[in-house]
């Protein structure tokens, strides 16, 4: 790559910024406005790479305002409830995951109960890596890394069901891919109360009817039992092993032995879990006869069949063998995913039944998922698979502003407008283009 932008570019990053200037509340960056009103925990992981290449100040505010609704146990709510938003304006809001009443979450800052994919000490790593001010953003990740620290031990405490080395997500929201066809199965096989949990109005591209019902009350059983690790051991219906999750958290795992270096702590416990890691992932999660990683229904016992985006996050590991990096990179290629879509990568394979092209999470494009596989393109040094998802990236926002998810086909914009992750990955991938170092 270049090391300056072109014109077009720089229009560009204008337009990505003012987005994340308009979305930020003083405290912290909305998803996207009027929409989702409140802090994502995975959002602002994206969020914060992006302010680092255009508010370093910003970007260090973000991720300690979604600390702040850390619990005590070290648990990292999937949202952090802003208190000054009407509590009917969003659902499902703090009247659903009653975070007052946990004896662990923070007093005073109302929290859901779910986790998301701990992406979050890459993204202080990634700070760090673009800082102009090593000495002051020392300090900055001297501050956060006992707070990465308890985030990671809580997972591996709570969230190891089976003492595998990989995490279980104990509801389809965990994932960040919550309508993904890859929790149909686990889903239908729940058994609803007759009651309704769900309200009567949702919005029309997210789940609606008996899903979101089997979305609330899954809710409603790890409240009912404190989200108590005993419960989703032993009695939660839903826990899967998804290979975008563990992903994540490998990479976040690597990054915190880097960051324990930076600051003089000691890397080799981080290391040695990152090797545990690995190496369950390939032992539980890789489909030999596929190609891909799947991901594992631990009551079921089996592996899932609809193969999605999720399956490419292992390409985040830099140590993920060769032979396995060949198989992803020609499943991503072929015609089941980048080799069909005009604007790839879809976030299900297309010749799937379930493949939709306007569902949510269920076909569409999104760009932080691009991100997540460019990044591992970058670590596996595959310039070209790196170029063309830098390229459809770029592509998508130019015809359709920076949208919550684009049609695969034809590049269409659908969901919220102005979306902060979206911005914020043009920004991360034009500030790499501009300084190719801190790529």
């Amino acid at each position: 790559m270049t090391s300056r932008l072109t014109g077009d570019e720089t229009t560009l990053w204008q337009a990505a910024a003012r987005v994340l200037d308009a979305n930020w509340t003083g405290t912290a960056t909305v998803p996207s406005p009027g929409l989702y009103p409140h802090q994502w925990s995975w959002d602002s992981a994206f969020v914060s790479m992006g302010l680092a290449r255009h508010r370093p100040d910003r970007a260090e505010a973000e991720l300690l305002s979604l600390f702040r609704g850390q619990w005590a146990d070290g648990l990292l709510p999937h949202i952090v409830f802003n208190t000054e938003i009407a509590r009917d304006a969003y659902f499902p809001g703090p009247e659903l995951w009653r975070s007052d009443r946990q004896p662990a979450a923070p007093h005073g800052v109302p929290t859901s109960g779910l986790v998301q994919p701990p992406l979050h000490a890459l993204a202080a790593l990634r700070l760090h890596e673009c800082a102009a001010d090593g000495e002051r953003s020392r300090g900055f990740l001297a501050r956060l890394y006992p707070m990465l620290v308890a985030q990671h031990r809580y997972l591996a405490r709570a969230r190891d069901l089976e003492s595998s080395g990989l995490v279980a997500i104990c509801h389809p929201w965990e994932s960040g891919l919550e309508n993904s066809p890859a929790w149909d199965r686990p889903l239908g096989a729940l058994r609803l109360p007759p009651a309704r949990y769900a309200p009567r109005r949702t919005r029309h591209t997210m789940p609606t009817g008996e899903d979101y019902d089997r979305y609330v009350w899954l809710v409603t059983l790890l409240r009912e039992a404190g989200y108590a690790p005993g419960h989703l051991r032993e009695d939660h219906p839903f826990a899967v092993e998804d290979p975008l999750v563990n992903a994540a958290y490998l990479a976040s795992t690597h990054a915190l032995a880097e960051i324990a270096e930076i600051i003089g702590a000691d890397p080799v416990p981080h290391r040695e879990r990152a090797q545990r890691i690995r190496h369950a992932l390939l032992d539980r999660l890789w489909d030999r006869d596929g190609g891909c990683f799947r991901a594992l229904d631990l009551r079921a016992g089996r592996l899932l069949p609809v193969v999605t985006v999720a399956a490419f996050g292992p390409l985040m590991d830099p140590g993920l063998p060769a032979p396995i990096v060949r198989h992803l990179v020609d499943l991503l290629l072929s015609a089941r995913f980048a080799g069909a879509a005009g604007y790839p990568v879809p976030t299900c394979d297309i010749q799937a039944p379930a493949f939709d092209r306007g569902g949510y999470w269920r076909g569409p494009t999104w760009i932080n998922t691009n991100w997540l596989l460019w990044h591992g393109a970058l670590a596996h040094g595959l310039p070209v698979i790196a170029d063309l998802l830098y390229g459809a990236t770029l592509r998508l926002v130019r015809q359709s502003g920076f949208r919550e998810y684009f049609d695969p086909f034809d590049g269409t914009g659908r969901g919220g407008h102005d979306h902060s992750w979206s911005a914020a990955v043009v920004l991360d991938l034009l500030g790499a283009r501009r300084a190719p170092w801190a790529a």
